[in-house]
C-alpha cells in the first residue's frame, strides 16, 4: 500500500496545483505546433522557399497523412465521433456537476484537443478537395499552424485562470 500512496502522493491529483498537470499541457500544445499533418514546421518553411526536394518531400509527407486521417474518418468516424461525445459528456458531468478538479483539468485539455483534431480533419479534406500541392500546401498548412497556436494560447490562458481561481477559491487541505 506504501506504494500507491507514494504515486498518489508524486501525481498529485490535485491537477491545478500539480507541475506535472502543467509540463503536460506545454508538452501537448508544443508537440501540436511542431508538426501539421505530420510535416515538421522546419520542413514546411524549406518548402516555401522552393527548394525542391523539400517540396517533393513535404507533398509526399503530407499525402501520406492525409489519406490514413481520411482513411480512418471514412471508415470509423462516427464511431469515433460518438465515443468521443460520449468521454467529453462524462468529463462535463463529472467536471461541473460533481465538482471534480481532475475532471474540469482533463476538460481544460480535452476540448481544445478536440478542436485541433477537428480543424486538421477539416484541412485534411479541404488538401485532398482541391488537390494542394507546393507553395499552395505550404500556405494552407501554415495558415492552420498558426489557428493551432492561437487556440494553444487561448487555451493555456483560460485553463490558467480557471485553475487560478479554482485553487484560490478552496480550503488548503492539510497533508
Amino acid at each position: 500500500m506504501a506504494i500507491i500512496e507514494n504515486i498518489f502522493t508524486l501525481i498529485n491529483m490535485r491537477s491545478f496545483s500539480s507541475l506535472w498537470f502543467w509540463i503536460v499541457m506545454a508538452v501537448y500544445w508544443s508537440a501540436v505546433s511542431r508538426t501539421v499533418l505530420g510535416a515538421p514546421y522546419d520542413l514546411i518553411l524549406r518548402a516555401r522557399r522552393e527548394d525542391a526536394q523539400s517540396i517533393e518531400d513535404l507533398d509526399a509527407l503530407v499525402s501520406i497523412h492525409v489519406r490514413r486521417k481520411l482513411s480512418f474518418a471514412r471508415r470509423a468516424g462516427h464511431w469515433a465521433l460518438g465515443i468521443n461525445a460520449a468521454v467529453l459528456t462524462v468529463i462535463v458531468v463529472m467536471a461541473f456537476g460533481y465538482d471534480v478538479e481532475f475532471a474540469q483539468a482533463l476538460f481544460l485539455l480535452a476540448v481544445p484537443m478536440t478542436i485541433v483534431r477537428l480543424l486538421s480533419l477539416r484541412l485534411a479534406f479541404r488538401i485532398e478537395r482541391r488537390n494542394l500541392r507546393g507553395a499552395a500546401l505550404c500556405r494552407a498548412l501554415l495558415h492552420h499552424r498558426f489557428w493551432v497556436q492561437a487556440l494553444g494560447v487561448v487555451a493555456i490562458f483560460v485553463t490558467a485562470v480557471w485553475g487560478m481561481l479554482y485553487v484560490m477559491s478552496r480550503p488548503i487541505l492539510s497533508m
